[in-house]
C-alpha cells in the first residue's frame, strides 16, 4: 500500500506512520511527503526518512491550476493507493478528489459531527469541545470530500474530557491517542477491513 501524505506543520502524527511502517507494524510504503508551507517540520520528517519532500504551493507554481497539476504529477508518479491528510490546512483539488475518489482520508481531533467543518482545525476544535461541556471527545477518520470534515466517517475513537481540562491538556491527550489509532486504522485499511476506492 503506497501512502502519500499531505501535511502543514510539525507532522507528529506522520512520524507515527513513519515509526510503524518501519517496524513492520503496517503493510505499506510512505512514497512521498507533501506540505503546501516550506517551513513544515513535517518536510525536515520526511527527509530524515529518506522519504521524498515536496513543498508545493500557490508560491512554487503560480496557479491553483498548476498546483493541482502538480499534486497529480506526483501522486501518479508514487503510484498511490493512499492519500493521508494529517493536518493539512488546504482543501484538495477538486481534480485530486475525483482522481482519488474514496481513497483520500483526514485525521480530525473529535468526534464528528461535532465540531468539524471550516475554520475548525487544531486549539479551535478542542476549545469548543470544553465550550459544550462535552464528558467526551476523541479521533475520527474520515474520507475526504468536497466539503470540510463531512465525508463518510471511516473510524472513531474515544478520549474522555477530564475535570480540569483546558483545550491545551484535552489536545495532549487527544493528539497521543491520534498516534495510536491512526496505525490501527491504517492496518484495517491494509486489511481490506476499510475498502479503498469504490
Amino acid at each position: 500500500m503506497n501512502i502519500v501524505v499531505f501535511a502543514s506543520h510539525g507532522g507528529s502524527n506522520l512520524q507515527a506512520v513513519i515509526d510503524a511502517v518501519k517496524e513492520g507494524r503496517v503493510e505499506a510504503c510512505v512514497k512521498a511527503v507533501i506540505s503546501n508551507n516550506s517551513g513544515a517540520f513535517a518536510l525536515e520528517r520526511a527527509r530524515r526518512e529518506g522519504i521524498p519532500a515536496y513543498h508545493i504551493s500557490l508560491k512554487t507554481e503560480g496557479s491553483e491550476e498548476a498546483v493541482s497539476q502538480k499534486l497529480l504529477d506526483v501522486l501518479a508518479e508514487k503510484e498511490t493507493d493512499l492519500v493521508l491528510l494529517l493536518g493539512y490546512m488546504r482543501m484538495l483539488p477538486v481534480e485530486v478528489l475525483r482522481r482519488y475518489h474514496h481513497r483520500v482520508f483526514n485525521i480530525h481531533p473529535a468526534l464528528l459531527p461535532r465540531h468539524g467543518g471550516k475554520g475548525m482545525y487544531g486549539i479551535r476544535v478542542h476549545e469548543a469541545v470544553i465550550a459544550a461541556g462535552d464528558a467526551v471527545s476523541g479521533v475520527t477518520i474520515h474520507r475526504v470530500d468536497e466539503d470540510y470534515d463531512r465525508g463518510e466517517i471511516v473510524a472513531q475513537a474515544e478520549v474522555p474530557v477530564e475535570r480540569g481540562d483546558t483545550p491545551e491538556t484535552l489536545a495532549a491527550r487527544v493528539l497521543e491517542r491520534e498516534h495510536t489509532f491512526l496505525v490501527e486504522t491504517l492496518c484495517r485499511i491494509a486489511a481490506h477491513d476499510i475498502a479503498l476506492g469504490d
